[in-house]
């Protein structure tokens, strides 16, 4: 999988609550909570993001309460991938979960600005600056994890188990 986007940069510790505050939390559909994604840190994000666009940030990303809320409000605000030097571990499983990808990449999140343009290939792990030409280097997924995402998330990878395994 080949995703090409704009850079959104934010820092560190970047939370759950800050990816979707808990006013939101009785809307349950990615749609919805797009619209709300971010705004209390940068309030023309849900307007202005494309569909592709990526999501850099520093240490920690995702911290706060366990809720998938904030990784479906990013996947439903049309971020291809979120790019960190780390991710609260809990928000890392439940991206995956819901099919939204992340790299750890600290020397791409060091080197790259708001705007620039990442070409990312997940299936390798590699991050290309396409604006400076710097290529990164991020720990693949395992193929076991790269079919979870590929399907969009582990209930549609479960449901296409359960479906192959009827025929």
């Amino acid at each position: 999988m080949k995703l090409v986007g704009r850079v959104w940069k934010h820092g560190d510790n970047v939370d759950t609550d800050a990816i979707i505050p808990a006013r939101y939390l009785n809307v349950s559909t990615p749609q919805e909570l797009a619209h709300h994604c971010l705004e209390d840190i940068d309030p023309t994000f849900a307007d202005a993001v494309r569909p592709g666009d990526l999501i850099v940030a520093g240490e920690n990303f995702g911290c706060g309460s366990s809720r998938e809320h904030a990784p479906l409000a990013i996947k439903g605000a049309g971020v291809g991938c979120v790019v960190a030097r780390s991710f609260a571990r809990i928000f890392y499983r439940n991206a995956i979960n819901v099919g939204l990808p992340v790299l750890e990449c600290p020397a791409a999140v060091d080197e790259t600005e708001q705007g620039h343009q990442l070409e990312i290939v997940l299936g390798m792990g590699q991050v290309r600056n396409l604006t400076t030409g710097r290529v990164y280097q991020a720990d693949p997924y395992p193929p076991f994890l790269m079919k979870i995402i590929d399907a969009g998330g582990l209930v549609p990878y479960t449901q296409r188990r359960i479906k192959d395994r009827e025929t």
